[in-house]
Order: C-alpha cells, then structure tokens, then sequence
C-alpha cells in the first residue's frame, strides 16, 4: 500500500496509460476501490502533474465512449454461449 498519495496518483497513471486500462483494472492491480482511482486521477493527479493528467484524461474519456459497446458485447456473449 503506498504511503505517498500523490506517488499513487501518479503510479495509477502510468499504469494506466501504459497497460490501456481502465479505472476498474488499475483498482484491481493496486489492491484499491475504483473511487480511490478515480478520486486520485481526477482530483489529486491534475494539482501533481497536470501533463500526465491530460494523457490520462484522454484515455478514460475513451474509455467512457466505448463502455456502452463492451458491455453490450458482454451482454451477447452471455446470452450466445460465447
């Protein structure tokens, strides 16, 4: 568990943007809720580092957009046997 909440934020990121993740994954992977995540990238990471945030931001608005389209997909794969 780390210590250093801006260090998190920042780890939470990179993780992030270099596993094209999403929020729920990184919560996963560092053993915290999706709040925490979310709270540390929105909030904490853009008072940080307001570079790393914008790289972020970009992928969790991609994110966003498609959500609808993978759930919809799980909801066919439930529903096919596949």
């Amino acid at each position: 568990m780390h210590t250093n909440i801006e260090q998190r934020a920042c780890d939470l990121a990179v993780y992030i943007i270099e596993n094209k993740s999403t929020v729920r994954a990184a919560a996963a992977q560092f053993g915290i809720s999706k709040s925490t995540v979310h709270k540390d990238i929105t909030e904490r990471l853009v008072k940080v580092n307001p570079a790393l945030y914008r790289q972020v931001r970009e992928l969790l608005d991609l994110n966003k957009a498609e959500r609808h389209i993978r759930g919809g997909l799980a909801t066919r794969r439930k529903y096919k046997g596949k």
